[in-house]
């Protein structure tokens, strides 16, 4: 006989006594749907709608639900999932109480794990500044073997928003503009948390979010109204959440805002023609905050039955915080707004997730309080996210050579001067969703600071340094300008550590102004003009720095790192690892060129030099970027050269073989992103000048040469016109492969009938 144990044991006999087996068959994907059926025949209707019910947990702000009120409802099978809950032990007697319900129906835990959960990494925008999709995988794999050690059983991520508008705060949650590297990403994402198996321990439900068009508010404010074409939503919106679909997302979750005037959860051509039907999805749809609530505020709803009603008819699930559906579906039932089967159908979808998740086996699956003593903050997760930092970091200008910082350079006394250069505030290096809403309280030591690692580095290699922490809260006084001008004149070289907040990243932190502090600038200005200086920039969207650009020598973006902010950047200052980040987005030179984006089309007149007339830019400021889409330094070179095809002209349905040969041409050995673009000479409609359709990431030693081949079929040649038809027109084509969108080699095919 197996020896049960202490947790197992009571589950075992509440089984027994209210008699529902939950326990002793073993999920299957060949059993669950029976199970599912004959759970649902047992339910009572304020059960069933329990299970569409998503209540908040311990989170210090935005819930009036108190632990024993809360215990009550699970008790009475009223709840059927619970968020933000960080707290492992009363996630055991919720538990309890779950499985000590009438059914004993288990609570499914659920948590914003967008960039880490215990150990933090990158912020997802510097992920996706990798191009690196195995590492992008294993981050999340580390975060969903801490997350599931933790009691959380479905990650609220990945966020797969394309968005165009650095002003939009969520900017840093996704992948940057584009829908091709935004679908790869996705789809590393969903493997590192939901692995070949969810019902396997260390493994979380993933939810792809936010669907659809959120990050295309208007004036790059959260939740605000979206407003465009269905040629627009099938190109740049739609292909990351498909790639989800296509992947085996378990969940997705609503959007905030309206698309063409209908909330994101009450829309039935999303949910039910598109996700449900188009791509043959079967997963669990889920609100976010109260966002069938909100359809009321939206003006699109008349109240909780109206709501209730339109949502769960579109095919919305489960209500995340708002209490909707339990104050309006029962009426909208009785009343004729919904049918019994609909209902029946959502349960099925909550019902099919926990017993996938393994829930029903065992409900304290991830409830182990050893295994989460062993697992949490592993050394080597840490390693993991130093690796990260450093491959995410993105190097924007090197001239002379700059870095590596080197004992055979020039330069013997270096200041690290900034407001970021030894922060220990817990607001910074990380973002919103590591610090705030009192989801985590982190001891900030756990962060390394670029003083904290830098400095013992250099001064290894027999350099002297200084830190000088100036301008706390990125505000400088005439005492910092002081200290910084003392600090820089004493130095051979300056490290500039400036940008933001972590804190100013993340939902509703949206700015209307993306320009780098004036105070910051000013540093740079009058106390290290005509000084060798390096700005690291610490960042959570596409910045402002004109100036900077113009008159500093070395420039990198770190983005908001995580834990080893300082390791990371300690290993690229100084050459131990050679940077690879190329940028996910495009960085303007003002925010009035807002929104900026390399996929962009050509208009009737396109502008060929800044400020010629009659054409498509501006009086005041070039329409080219700052830094484009794609863009990124290696401290080696590499050239590209032999682009070539295997023909000139391909028929309809054949694939198109491209090849180019990258060197590196420099003295070290370094990774490039290899990056295949086209564009769609003459279509129904116009095509944008360049949409990228492959890449590769590879290091090649000092002087090495390799061929690298793309194949592109026909579905990468087709795209939505105005018929809605996705199809490949006949006609020519331009392709382009190079290190970004912008300095490139180009060839060419014709596409025959």
């Amino acid at each position: 006989m197996k020896k049960i144990t202490a947790l197992r044991f009571p589950i075992l006999l509440l089984s027994m006594l209210i008699g529902v087996n939950i326990i002793a068959q073993k999920t299957t994907v060949q059993n669950i749907e029976p199970r599912v059926e004959a759970l649902i025949a047992k339910m009572t209707l304020d059960e069933k709608i329990g299970q569409l019910n998503q209540v908040v947990g311990d989170i210090s702000t935005g819930t009036d639900v108190s632990k024993d009120d809360l215990l009550a409802q699970v008790r009475a099978g009223t709840v059927g999932s619970i968020l933000s809950h960080t707290n492992f032990d009363n996630k055991i007697t919720i538990q309890r109480a779950a499985v000590g319900s009438r059914l004993g129906i288990p609570i499914i835990f659920g948590f914003d794990v967008i960039h880490g959960y215990k150990t933090i990494f990158p912020i997802p925008l510097a992920q996706a500044a990798s191009w690196d999709m195995g590492l992008i995988e294993r981050i999340d794999r580390i975060a969903a073997t801490e997350a599931t050690a933790d009691g959380q059983n479905w990650a609220f991520a990945p966020m797969l928003d394309v968005s165009w508008d650095p002003r939009w705060g969520r900017v840093m949650e996704g992948a940057g503009e584009d829908p091709f590297l935004g679908s790869r990403v996705a789809e590393a994402r969903i493997r590192g948390f939901q692995g070949n198996n969810l019902a396997d321990p260390t493994t979380l439900a993933a939810c792809a979010k936010h669907f659809a068009g959120y990050g295309f508010g208007e004036a790059g404010r959260d939740y605000n109204t979206v407003d465009m074409s269905e040629q627009r939503l099938r190109e740049m919106v739609l292909p990351p959440f498909e790639a989800a679909a296509k992947a085996g997302c378990a969940t997705f979750m609503n959007a905030f805002n309206t698309l063409n005037g209908v909330p994101g959860s009450m829309n039935k051509h999303l949910l039910t023609d598109i996700l449900r039907g188009e791509w043959g999805w079967k997963g669990m749809v889920v609100g976010d905050w109260n966002s069938f609530g909100e359809t009321i505020v939206h003006g699109a709803a008349e109240n909780d039955v109206d709501a209730a009603a339109k949502c769960l008819s579109a095919g919305s699930d489960m209500d995340m915080a708002g209490g909707t559906f339990q104050r309006g579906l029962k009426k909208a039932l009785t009343t004729g707004r919904v049918t019994q089967a609909q209902i029946d159908e959502a349960v099925r979808r909550v019902l099919r997730l926990k017993y996938s998740l393994g829930l029903f086996d065992n409900p304290f699956l991830q409830l182990d309080p050893k295994r989460r003593d062993a697992t949490l903050e592993k050394p080597e997760f840490r390693e993991t996210a130093r690796e990260a930092a450093a491959k995410s970091m993105v190097l924007l200008k090197n001239e002379g050579g700059l870095l590596p910082l080197t004992t055979s350079g020039p330069f013997k006394k270096i200041a690290i001067i900034g407001p970021y250069a030894d922060s220990k505030g817990k607001k910074d290096y990380m973002s919103f969703w590591t610090l705030g809403l009192g989801m985590r309280d982190y001891d900030s030591t756990k962060i390394v600071t670029p003083a904290q690692a830098l400095k013992p580095t250099l001064e290894k290699m027999g350099f002297t340094v200084t830190v000088t922490e100036i301008c706390l809260d990125a505000t400088c006084t005439e005492k910092d300008y002081s200290v910084a001008r003392t600090a820089s004149r004493d130095a051979d070289l300056v490290i500039v550590c400036l940008g933001e907040s972590g804190f100013d990243c993340g939902e509703s932190r949206s700015v209307s102004n993306i320009q780098l502090n004036k105070d910051q600038e000013r540093i740079f200005k009058f106390f290290t003009s005509g000084k060798p200086s390096v700005m690291v920039l610490f960042n959570s969207r596409p910045m402002v720095f004109d100036w900077v650009s113009e008159n500093t020598p070395a420039i990198l973006v770190a983005w908001q790192p995580g834990f080893e902010a300082g390791n990371a950047l300690a290993d690229v200052l100084v050459g131990k690892v050679n940077p690879s980040g190329k940028l996910p987005v495009t960085f303007p030179r003002n925010v009035g060129q807002v929104p900026l984006h390399y996929n962009h089309l050509n208009t009737g007149r396109p502008q060929q030099t800044t400020g010629q007339m009659w054409t498509s830019g501006y009086l005041d400021s070039p329409a080219t970027p700052a830094y484009p889409f794609g863009y990124g330094l290696s401290y080696t070179t590499f050239s590209y050269s032999n682009i070539s095809m295997t023909k000139s002209q391909y028929k309809m349905g054949e694939s198109v073989d491209v090849s180019v040969t990258v060197t590196n041409t420099g003295d070290l050995a370094g990774e490039e992103v290899v990056q295949l673009y086209i564009q769609d000479i003459s279509a129904d409609i116009s095509r944008p000048v360049k949409e990228l359709k492959g890449f590769q990431k590879v290091m090649l030693a000092k002087g090495e040469r390799r061929t690298i081949s793309f194949r592109l079929t026909e579905k990468d040649l087709s795209y939505w016109n105005n018929e809605l038809k996705f199809k490949a027109d006949a006609g020519n084509f331009k392709v382009y492969v190079g290190g970004n969108s912008r300095d490139v080699k180009e060839a060419g095919f014709e596409l025959i009938r």
